[in-house]
Formats: C-alpha cells, sequence, structure tokens
C-alpha cells in the first residue's frame, strides 16, 4: 500500500503545478498524517480529525474549521484514488469566524520590541538591523507585514519620504507618506544592507543571505522578540506562542492616529479619508470598526458627539 506521505507528496505536487503555494496546508497536513500514522493506520477514517483536534493542543474555533477544510480536500483527493478513504464530516466544526480584538501597544512596549530585535543573533549584522527597521516601519506607517515583505529598494524614495506600496491587498498601488527621522531610518538601513550584501538587493527588506524575508520569518522573529520581553506566553504545542501579534503594529498605528485626532481637537471626519487611504481599506466600515473595538475611542467620540449636541441645544 502507498503511504499517506508519499500520497501527500504526490497530492501537493500536483496542486503546487497549479500555481498553490500551500506551504502552511503542508506543515499542517505532515502533522496530520503523522497523527493518522502514529495509530497504524495508512488510511483516512472519519473519525481521525476529530480524535487529532484533541491531541493536537489548544486552537481557535476558527483555525480549526480551516484545518478541517484542508484535511476534507485532501481526503477527497485520497478518496477518488482509493475508495477505502473516508472523509471527515463537514459539520464536525462549526465556522464562526469573529475578528479578533486588537492588542494596542504601549509607545513604550514598541520601543522594547525594537531594542530587543536589535539583539537578535545575525551571521553578518543584517538580521538584527533588517527586523528592528521592519517592526518599526509598521509601526509608524500602518503596512500590512505582506506590503512591507513586498517592498524592493525602489519603493522608497527618501528625498521625497514616500513609501510606494504596489502590491496591497485590493491589488491597487498607494502611496504612504513618512516623516523625516523615518527616511533617514531607512536611508541608513538601506546603506548599511548594501554594505554588508556587497552590493544594492532588489528587496528592501533582507535575511543574512541577502534574499527577502519570508512571512513565516518575520512572523516568528516578532513572536521571538515578544517573547523576550515577556508580551508572549510561549506554548507547548504552539512555537510562535500566544499573545500580541505583528498585526498588532498596524492596528496601534491605526488607533493612536484617531486618539491624536481628538486630543488636538481636529474634525475625525474630515480626517477619516486620509487614514483609510494610508490603511488601504476597501470599505470605510474596517477603519470605523476600530471605534467599537476600543473602548478609550468610543468614550472620546461619544463625548465629541455630546458636545455637539450640546452646542446645538444651547447656541
Amino acid at each position: 500500500m502507498i503511504t499517506l506521505s508519499s500520497q501527500l507528496d504526490n497530492y501537493l505536487r500536483i496542486r503546487r503545478g497549479l500555481g498553490f503555494a500551500l506551504r502552511t496546508e503542508e506543515r499542517m497536513l505532515r502533522r496530520f498524517i503523522g497523527f493518522v500514522s502514529s495509530e497504524g493506520s495508512e488510511l483516512l477514517e472519519r473519525d481521525h480529525f476529530a480524535r487529532w483536534m484533541k491531541n493536537f493542543g489548544s486552537a481557535g474555533q476558527h483555525t480549526w474549521y480551516r484545518r478541517l477544510g484542508v484535511v476534507r480536500l485532501f481526503a477527497t483527493w485520497l478518496q477518488a484514488n482509493d475508495s477505502r478513504h473516508q472523509i471527515p464530516p463537514a459539520d464536525l466544526v462549526p465556522s464562526r469566524k469573529r475578528r479578533p480584538k486588537p492588542f494596542i501597544y504601549t509607545t513604550a512596549q514598541i520601543v522594547r520590541i525594537l531594542e530587543q530585535a536589535a539583539k537578535l543573533p545575525s551571521t553578518n549584522g543584517i538580521r538584527r538591523l533588517t527586523y528592528p527597521t521592519l517592526f518599526g516601519l509598521i509601526a509608524v506607517t500602518g503596512l500590512r507585514i505582506s506590503e512591507a515583505l513586498s517592498l524592493d529598494s525602489t519603493d522608497i524614495d527618501f528625498d521625497e519620504r514616500v513609501v510606494v506600496v504596489r502590491k496591497g491587498k485590493s491589488g491597487e498601488q498607494r502611496i504612504i507618506p513618512i516623516c523625516e527621522s523615518t527616511s533617514l531610518k531607512l536611508k541608513n538601513y538601506a546603506r548599511e544592507r548594501d554594505r554588508l550584501c556587497e552590493g544594492k538587493t532588489t528587496p528592501f527588506f533582507v535575511d543574512d543571505h541577502g534574499r527577502r524575508i519570508s512571512d513565516c520569518a518575520a512572523r516568528y522573529n516578532f513572536a521571538s522578540v515578544t517573547e523576550a520581553v515577556g508580551l508572549r506566553q510561549r506554548k507547548r504545542y504552539q512555537p510562535h506562542g500566544v499573545g500580541p501579534r505583528i498585526h498588532d503594529l498596524r492596528h496601534t498605528f491605526a488607533v493612536q492616529t484617531m486618539i491624536g485626532w481628538y486630543r488636538r481637537g481636529l474634525d475625525p471626519d474630515k480626517e477619516m479619508i486620509k487614514l483609510i487611504t494610508i490603511l488601504g481599506h476597501e470599505s470605510m466600515t474596517h477603519t470605523y470598526w476600530y471605534m467599537e473595538a476600543i473602548p478609550e475611542l468610543l468614550d472620546l467620540a461619544s463625548q465629541k458627539a455630546e458636545l455637539s449636541l450640546q452646542r446645538e441645544t444651547f447656541p
């Protein structure tokens, strides 16, 4: 009988031939079939996924729902080649996708993260330069991690002080202004990066070998740094631990920007379009969501609305 492992190799090769990357899916499926094989079976049973859930460790419901979808797709392919394989039931994990509550970093916490990132081990010094610069750029611009990692050296104009995002989530290009100090830090990083790499690189953020940083590497290093400064709790079954995410730097930028409007007496309705453009949101509802998610913002908005009502009632 052909082993599940070899059948997974064939499955991945076929799907990658169709253009799918499947890096995360491969790691998850190899863990799953490893569990199945540990039970002494080379045939997939309906209850294998349920038993794997009990032994794998803790995870959110939506995460298990996505994992179930990946396993069911693989099981369907297996069954098409061998009818003895069984497919886990679709309703085993109910779908209930909810936006996680954002973690809002304090300025002191962000400083600690950047200082710790500058201590990361590096064979030639690039790594300890790259990650504080990467995390810092996200913190002051609200870039998505995928957008920051896709930046090329030509996408940053140090003189005009702008970052050009060519590969946004919606596929549309946008230009993000940066302050003079941010531009200077990026320029200094680029100079040191090119010196250590012995030549200008195409990707802006690179690893010790001069290659573009992968999403997985960025998240792993961020998890390592936040764990070291006490913001993230390490778990046995979750190598990246549990705690604030790198995406929360984007949330923090958005929230602190909005809070700043209220404290400076600016009109949030007039300022909102600027933030929507900078964040690259397709709908203003995605930006206004912060009002509901952050109690301080909701309180400031309520105070402003109450003050406006008083002025209209008692001019």
